[in-house]
């Protein structure tokens, strides 16, 4: 719960009404001394005359005691910013202590719990061990839980719901995401409602917030365009043909869209599933120059990461800084690099290019990259 602030507001109600504290004390049926050591923080009001003091002051038991269940919006993000700062800094034990103490003293305020459910899911992989990673993604799972049936907000209960299968699914328990989501694909997918707002925002004359709807609904869904095409890549392993025109087209959509500068970390896996492919079928000169570009893309990424937009998407950049996980991704940087690293060791196939110059010299570069300080 939140800091009890009861003294402060206690004085300045009493001297809005313009009343001494043996005016107070009078109709509160107390000691004037009583009064005082409660402005002072000395003592605390008997629980039954917590009502009659609000109603005396005409405000709620909450407002008396200066307590709100509910955040603003500008408070979760500050404090949000400063949980995800602390990971870099702190033990990683230390670190989750933090979230937890954060999430029990706001255990009402749902916005909240939602965002530090995804910084759970978000740093699980720097969990000493799987045990430790499987439970911060149950207790993800469980706040969410508790938004969606307890929020009474549906936006933020879809939301929740997402994040809970997405839980699931890492968590290689396909039945919970069936149970959560259903087995069979929605008639109307969000991108018709972020047209349908866009559109009622130009109706109703605030062309550039209808320009920020589009643009920010078109960013969405290339990035999960790009996904699902790298997932359907992998999917058609065994049939070259069909998966190689699926890499081809994820391919032309970064370079339409220079997506490899709007989302490095899709475009990264857009490669390596590309690179698996061709190893696999033997065309082992296409898997080096998608590599290439792998490793390229690595030690050109600037650190802190930052999501934005570009000269294309020039309106989102408030509402990446401004969504879930905020345009400045809580990762740290040190992580980053390894994974970028040990990203190549999880695919067998890549042992065919072993004794290639050209694949040693990936190698080489990513792992100096890895280990160089940060300037």
């Amino acid at each position: 719960m939140n800091q009890i602030h009861m003294a402060t507001i206690l004085t300045r109600k009493r001297r809005e009404k313009g009343i001494t504290q043996e005016g107070l004390a009078e109709a509160m049926g107390v000691s004037k001394a009583a009064v005082s050591k409660w402005e002072k923080e000395q003592s605390y009001p008997d629980i039954t005359l917590l009502p009659q003091l609000a109603t005396y002051f005409n405000i709620s038991v909450d407002e008396l005691l200066g307590y709100s269940p509910q955040l603003t919006r500008d408070d979760i993000r500050t404090l949000c910013k400063t949980v995800s700062a602390e990971f870099i800094s702190n033990p990683f034990d230390g670190w989750m202590a933090k979230c937890r103490e954060v999430i029990k003293e706001y255990y009402s305020c749902f916005p909240l719990l939602y965002h530090m459910a995804l910084l759970l899911v978000n740093h699980h992989c720097s969990a000493g061990t799987r045990e430790e990673r499987e439970e911060m993604l149950e207790e993800a799972k469980a706040l969410c839980a508790r938004i969606a049936s307890e929020s009474g907000d549906a936006l933020l209960s879809r939301d929740a719901v997402y994040v809970q299968s997405l839980c699931c699914l890492i968590l290689r328990a396909p039945e919970g995401v069936f149970a959560l989501l259903g087995e069979s694909l929605r008639r109307m997918p969000d991108l018709a409602e972020d047209n349908l707002i866009s559109q009622a925002y130009e109706l109703a004359g605030n062309t550039a917030k209808a320009k920020e709807i589009s643009q920010c609904g078109m960013y969405q869904y290339l990035m999960l365009l790009i996904g699902a095409t790298t997932t359907h890549i992998s999917l058609s392993g065994d049939e070259f043909d069909a998966a190689q025109t699926a890499h081809h087209r994820a391919a032309e959509l970064i370079r339409l869209y220079g997506f490899d500068k709007l989302d490095p970390n899709a475009t990264a896996t857009a490669y390596l599933v590309g690179a698996n492919l061709y190893c696999e079928h033997g065309h082992l000169e296409k898997a080096l120059e998608l590599l290439e570009k792998y490793a390229g893309l690595c030690v050109s990424m600037a650190f802190p990461f930052k999501l934005q937009g570009d000269s294309f998407f020039t309106a989102i950049d408030a509402w990446l800084d401004d969504g879930e996980i905020g345009s400045l991704l809580p990762y740290d940087e040190k992580m980053i690099k390894q994974r970028m690293l040990e990203s190549l060791g999880e695919f067998p196939s890549f042992a065919a290019l072993h004794d290639s110059p050209r694949y040693k010299t990936i190698i080489r570069k990513i792992t100096g990259f890895a280990n160089a300080e940060s300037i």
